[in-house]
């Protein structure tokens, strides 16, 4: 058995920084890099690809909705597919011209926040996210939460897929992520999320906050660079599926 660990990173902007992205490289096997529009800059894009590339970590786009005030959190009301479009080809695009200046590849593309939130129960929003993704390139990867509307999507593209979970976020009944504005919705206690982590990762399910077991294929486990204590959580999570003899290894190889 074999899974990918996945983490947002680049998140600070100009002088600004948020996380310990250094740390967080070195356990990490695959890293969402921030685009410009809900954080992140060039100079902070390309020093994310710089790290990556000489850790071995394999990068993606990680578009959002064009809020840095918000960090791209909330939802844009109103926004036209096509619109969508622009703004996932214009980051995924962004940072394969930094990505190439710094001697690596883009191998895959995840929505942030909201947006991704949107397009988890939206068709309209996963189609046009999805669309973008294989206009700019179809070999790209997409990571989708699994068993959401981003699936569908993406199969209909004929994107290659993989399946994402949250070890840092709660479930809904309906396998959806908490909203943050609900208390619960991110969780903290590193123990607690290293064996929640190793039972999806052998049982394929997740359990939600009323205690539904849901099944969800996991290719890949996200822990949020954000997330207060994400350094030692991520290590633990690495730690105890290593020693349960799951191989932690990126789903795309630079």
């Amino acid at each position: 058995m074999k899974i990918d660990l996945n983490c947002d990173l680049g998140e600070g902007f100009g002088a600004w920084s948020m996380g310990d992205d250094a740390a967080m490289m070195s356990i990490a096997t695959s890293v969402n890099i921030a685009c410009g529009f809900h954080a992140g800059d060039p100079d902070i894009m390309h020093k994310t690809v710089v790290m990556a590339k000489r850790h071995g970590v394999s990068i993606g786009a990680h578009p959002g909705f064009r809020d840095l005030h918000g960090f791209g959190r909330r939802p844009v009301p109103g926004i036209t597919a096509a619109e969508i479009e622009n703004l996932v080809a214009y980051q995924i695009g962004a940072l394969q011209a930094v990505a190439a200046l710094g001697s690596h590849k883009v191998t895959h593309v995840k929505a942030h926040g909201a947006l991704s939130n949107v397009a988890c129960e939206d068709d309209m929003t996963a189609r046009a996210i999805a669309a973008a993704i294989k206009a700019v390139d179809p070999s790209l990867i997409f990571v989708v939460l699994a068993n959401s509307k981003l699936v569908a999507a993406g199969e209909a593209a004929g994107l290659a897929l993989v399946h994402e979970v949250f070890a840092d976020r709660a479930y809904e009944d309906d396998g959806n992520l908490v909203s943050r504005r609900k208390p619960g919705a991110v969780l903290h206690d590193p123990a607690a999320i290293a064996e929640r982590v190793l039972r999806m990762a052998q049982d394929g399910a997740v359990v939600s906050v009323t205690g539904k077991v849901i099944k969800m294929r996991t290719d890949t486990v996200c822990i949020h660079g954000d997330t207060s204590g994400a350094v030692e959580i991520a290590r633990g999570v690495r730690q105890l599926l290593e020693q349960n003899g799951i191989k932690v290894e990126p789903f795309a190889r630079t």
